[in-house]
C-alpha cells in the first residue's frame, strides 16, 4: 500500500558528491586473454601451485566483470559480488584490495562509485542494490540496511597505492557524508555503535544472543572499532585535503571512541574485546571482529597487544588446523565441522583484515605464518575441487558449509592479495614513494615479483634470494627490505633502471 514520504533531513555533505551526477560512459572490458601479460607475476618456485591459482583467481575475476545496465543508473563498470543478483558494499571494499593490482587494465573502483552515484539526500548508502534495476534492497532504517562502514578505509588503502589524490578528493565527500549519517543513526547515546548479524557482514555468530536481525540493544565491538577506524581513515584525507573543520570533528569522536571501547568493551581476565548488553555485562564469545581493533594501530594499548594477539597462537581458540576461523573455537556456538558459515568458517576477508591489521602493528612474522597456512589450505581444497570457495572449513581442507563455488569475489583475495603481500612480503606505499620487501620466506630460489604496479605509472621487478636483490623501475623509489632471520634492515634510495644488492 502507498505511503506519503516525509523528507529527511539533507546532510550538506552529499551536495558535493559528484557520483550521484555522473552518467555512465560504456567502456568495454578487455578479454582476459589480452590482459593477462600486464598483469603483476609472482615469482615463486617453492610453490608453483601457488602461482597456478594467482592466474586461476584473476581469470574467474575477469568473468565476473561487468558493464551497468542502462536502467541501473549505476555509473561505472564494477566487478560482482557473485552472491545474488545484489552488489553488496562489504564485499565490494574488499575486492578492491586485489583489484588494486589490476587496475590499469580495469577500472576496479568503479564497483564503489556506483554505491556513492545511490548515497540518499542525508548520506544513507544501502548495503545491497540490485545490479540490474539499480534499486536499494533495503530501507534506511531497517537495521539491516547498511554496513559494515569500511569504505574509507578501502579507499585510503588504493590512495596510499596509486597516489590518487584527485580520487580522494572526491570521494571524501560522500564518505564523510555516510560516516555523519552513520554517527547519526547507529550510535547509542554513549557513542558507541551497533550492528546487527547481518549488518555486521558475519552473519550467524553466536556473539550477540538474538542477534542476526536485530541489534537487541548491544554496543557491538566490531561496528564500534570500525567507527574509530573509520574516523582515521577520514581524519588523514581531511588532513591531506585541507579541512581543518573536518579533522577536528574526526579526531574529537575517535578519541571518545578509543576511550569507550577501551573502558567498556575490553576485559582484562580473558584480555579480550567483546560485544556488550544494555546490562553492561559482555558476550563470552571471541569474535574475529574484535581485530579491527589492530587496524587503527592507537586503538589498542601497547600493554593490551601482547595478550590480545597471543589469541591467534592458542590451539583452542583461533589456532586451528585452518586458521584463521571467525567466531573462537573456545565459544559456544563454534562449529569444528564446517564452520557453519560465521561460526567457525575461515573467510577470506577477515582473514586479509586480520593479516592487515598485525602487520600494522609489527607482527610480521605471525602474518606471514597465519597467511602461509591459508594459502596451504586453500590450495589443497583448490586441488580437490578446482574452485575458490567463499569460506572454508576450520579443521579439515574443505569448503564451508554453507558455501558458495567459484567465489570471486573476495575469495580472490588469498590467492593474489595475500600472496602478494602476506606471502611473498611486497607491499608499496606511493605517497611515501616507497616499496617494502618483507622477507619472511625459506626460499633456496630466486622469487618475488615481476611487473609490480606502483604509484600512477611506475612498474618494478622485484626479486632475490639469500644472497642478493635485483629492482628494476622505470621510476624513483626507496626500497626497504627486512628479513628478521639475517637480522637484515635495509632502507636505500633506487634510481630508475636495475640496481643489484649483494646480501653476503
Amino acid at each position: 500500500m502507498a505511503h506519503p514520504t516525509y523528507p529527511r533531513p539533507k546532510e550538506p555533505f552529499v551536495d558535493k558528491n559528484i557520483f550521484r551526477r555522473k552518467k555512465y560512459r560504456p567502456e568495454p572490458i578487455r578479454p582476459f586473454a589480452e590482459i593477462k601479460e600486464h598483469l603483476p607475476t609472482p615469482i615463486f618456485p617453492l610453490r608453483p601451485e601457488w602461482v597456478e591459482m594467482y592466474w586461476r583467481a584473476w581469470e574467474a575475476a575477469w568473468s565476473h566483470l561487468r558493464q551497468p545496465k542502462p536502467e541501473s543508473g549505476f555509473v561505472a563498470n564494477f566487478i560482482e559480488t557473485v552472491f545474488n543478483e545484489h552488489t553488496f558494499m562489504w564485499d565490494s571494499a574488499f575486492m578492491m584490495q586485489y583489484g588494486v593490482y589490476g587496475r590499469r587494465l580495469f577500472p576496479f573502483m568503479g564497483t564503489l562509485d556506483n554505491f556513492y552515484a545511490k548515497q540518499h539526500d542525508d548520506g544513507y548508502i544501502c548495503r545491497e542494490i540490485h545490479m540490474r534495476l539499480g534499486t536499494d534492497y533495503f530501507t534506511p532504517y531497517d537495521p539491516d540496511g547498511t554496513g559494515p562502514n569500511i569504505l574509507a578505509w578501502s579507499e585510503w588503502r588504493w590512495f596510499r597505492a596509486t597516489g590518487d589524490e584527485e580520487r580522494l578528493a572526491n570521494v571524501f565527500w560522500p564518505l564523510m557524508a555516510y560516516h555523519r549519517w552513520f554517527r547519526q543513526n547507529r550510535s547509542w547515546p554513549s557513542g558507541l555503535y551497533w550492528a546487527t548479524g547481518l549488518s555486521s557482514g558475519m552473519d550467524n555468530q553466536t556473539r550477540v544472543p538474538g542477534g542476526k536481525r536485530h541489534h537487541q540493544h548491544w554496543s557491538w565491538v566490531d561496528a564500534s572499532m570500525q567507527a574509530c577506524l573509520n574516523c582515521h581513515m577520514l581524519e588523514q584525507m581531511a588532513a591531506r585535503l585541507g579541512e581543518e573543520s573536518c579533522v577536528s570533528e574526526l579526531a574529537e569522536e575517535r578519541s571518545r571512541l578509543m576511550s569507550l571501547i577501551n573502558a567498556h568493551l575490553w576485559d582484562e581476565e580473558s584480555a579480550f574485546y567483546y560485544d556488550m548488553s544494555p546490562h553492561g555485562t559482555l558476550s563470552s564469545v571471541k569474535s574475529i571482529g574484535a581485530y579491527w581493533g589492530l587496524l587503527d594501530n592507537d586503538l589498542v594499548p601497547d600493554n593490551r597487544k601482547p595478550p590480545f594477539i597471543q589469541h591467534l597462537r592458542e590451539v583452542n581458540e583461533f589456532k586451528r588446523f585452518h586458521r584463521i576461523p571467525a567466531q573462537s573455537a573456545d565459544s559456544d556456538g563454534y562449529d569444528a565441522d564446517s564452520g557453519d558459515y560465521w561460526r567457525g568458517g575461515v573467510w577470506p576477508s577477515t582473514n586479509f583484515m586480520v593479516l592487515k591489521g598485525l602487520r600494522e602493528n609489527g607482527f610480521r612474522a605471525l602474518a606471514h605464518e597465519i597467511a602461509m597456512n591459508h594459502l596451504e589450505r586453500v590450495a589443497a581444497v583448490f586441488q580437490v575441487t578446482d574452485t575458490f570457495w567463499e569460506n572454508y572449513a576450520p579443521e579439515t581442507a574443505a569448503p564451508g558449509s554453507p558455501s558458495r563455488p567459484n567465489f570471486v569475489g573476495w575469495s580472490g583475495l588469498s590467492p593474489i592479495a595475500v600472496l602478494i603481500e602476506d606471502v611473498l612480503g611486497i607491499c608499496s606505499d606511493w605517497p611515501q614513494r616507497r616499496i617494502e620487501w618483507d622477507r619472511q620466506l625459506d626460499c633456496p630460489d630466486v622469487y618475488g615479483i615481476r611487473k609490480y604496479p606502483l604509484g600512477p605509472d611506475g612498474v618494478v621487478d622485484l626479486l632475490g634470494d639469500k644472497d642478493g636483490i635485483d629492482i628494476t623501475t622505470n621510476v624513483p623509489v626507496t626500497l626497504i627490505v627486512r628479513d628478521e632471520a639475517t637480522g637484515l634492515n635495509m632502507q636505500t634510495a633506487v634510481s630508475p633502471g636495475t640496481t643489484h644488492f649483494n646480501l653476503t
